[in-house]
């Protein structure tokens, strides 16, 4: 099967080809597990030349941003990475050099060393999209096109040794161009098993970095993405290959760095409530009756300033020398319907007692929100008045991501 498309990958003037090959799926005190799949970013410390390494020679790579799950730091910034060449060929006149590697231990800042199992992904979000296609897709490196660019192209099946790649690869090995990857490259690592650390310190407020693993969390994330139409499965708490893919679109749509992890970034894209003391994390489905009371009293405001702006008195009585354009008599009575509707729902939140019914309540007033959108559309308001509705917007986005 082959990918289109060309993307940068690595150092400008040593840029890479990425191939991707099948590969076989790999299923306490004070300790977090990083997930399967979870991505973590690294540079290399030394060059990876496809006419000089030898398979099974080994290469180190630093990490480049602290990773905490839950709000526990796990894998501080400067903690080292050890790479395994798996497979090498130099270029001929007639085929392009290969280098497949994995990541198999990691070394902490501290020194305290850990197993682990790791394969090569792209950091590209485009590249990244290509690969998930596969849930068992792996990354090899080959060079190609000058070494000026990176395109992804699909073969084969673990079954085959790893010199069978330059058979299934085919044509796209006829550049007859070496890996060339210099010292402080970037690479993306992505776990094949799961990694269990002990925490370092205090939970602390989780920053972009910060990853979540938490069943609930995974679960929520899962809902929300499923109310987005990104993802198909069952809200079953597992960060699974579907869970991973979805968290990998719904990051490329919303600009957000395609690692398919689920971290604080994207949690609080989708809506999701973190708590660092305890590292829960829930699903917000409705506004607390304080912050509904609020957004009463600013609709009725904003309802207020539309009237004032059209010169109707507060009894409701027109400008007898106005002319007035339906699109802006609607959007009154649009932002008049709102502001009670709002009412209605602050009354159903503070007293109803039930998730479910302030869920749908929630729904409602976003389809109330909604028909103020349509209306603002054909009507003519100042300046003002949509800068408020922006920010009523904003708010209710909180509850309902899709709606921002």
């Amino acid at each position: 099967m082959q990918y289109s498309g060309i993307r940068t990958f690595s150092h400008r003037s040593m840029g890479l080809l990425l191939a991707v090959v099948a590969a076989q799926p790999v299923a306490g005190q004070s300790r977090r597990a990083l997930p399967a799949g979870t991505v973590i970013f690294v540079t290399t410390r030394q060059a990876l030349e496809s006419q000089t390494v030898r398979t099974g020679q080994t290469f180190d790579t630093d990490v480049t941003d602290t990773v905490a799950a839950d709000g526990y730091t796990l894998i501080p910034a400067g903690s080292r990475i050890r790479g395994v060449v798996t497979f090498a060929q130099p270029a001929t006149r007639q085929r392009s050099g290969v280098i497949e590697v994995t990541f198999d231990r990691i070394t902490l800042t501290d020194g305290t060393p850990y197993q682990m199992s790791g394969k090569l992904t792209s950091i590209d979000s485009a590249e990244r999209r290509q690969i998930d296609t596969d849930a068992n897709a792996r990354v090899v490196l080959y060079g190609g096109r000058g070494g000026l660019g990176a395109a992804i192209a699909g073969a084969g099946s673990t079954k085959n040794p790893a010199a069978g790649i330059l058979s299934l690869l085919g044509s796209a090995l006829s550049e007859g161009r070496d890996v060339s990857l210099a010292a402080g490259s970037r690479l993306a690592v992505q776990l094949r098993e799961p990694l269990s650390l002990r925490t370092r310190g205090i939970a602390r407020a989780m920053d972009a970095n910060s990853v979540i693993t938490a069943t609930e969390g995974i679960r929520s994330a899962q809902q929300a993405l499923s109310r987005l139409n990104y993802y198909r499965g069952s809200a079953n708490g597992r960060l699974d290959d579907a869970t991973q893919r979805a968290l990998v679109e719904y990051q490329i749509d919303k600009g957000i760095v395609a690692t398919g992890n689920l971290d604080w970034r994207t949690a609080r894209a989708l809506g999701l409530q973190t708590t660092a003391s305890s590292g829960e994390v829930s699903l917000r489905t409705s506004l607390t009756p304080a912050e509904a009371a609020a957004l009463r009293r600013t609709s009725q405001a904003l309802t207020a300033r539309e009237r004032n702006d059209l010169g109707i008195s507060g009894s409701g009585q027109m400008d007898p020398q106005r002319r007035y354009a339906s699109g802006d008599v609607e959007l009154w009575f649009a932002l008049s319907a709102f502001a009670d509707n709002v009412g209605i729902y602050e009354q159903t939140i503070t007293n109803a007692g039930n998730s479910d019914g302030a869920t749908a309540a929630g729904r409602s007033l976003v389809s109330a929100a909604r028909r103020v959108d349509a209306a603002m559309s054909q009507a003519s308001p100042t300046g003002q008045v949509r800068t408020a509705w922006t920010t009523i917007r904003q708010q209710l986005g909180a509850i309902a991501p899709d709606y921002r």
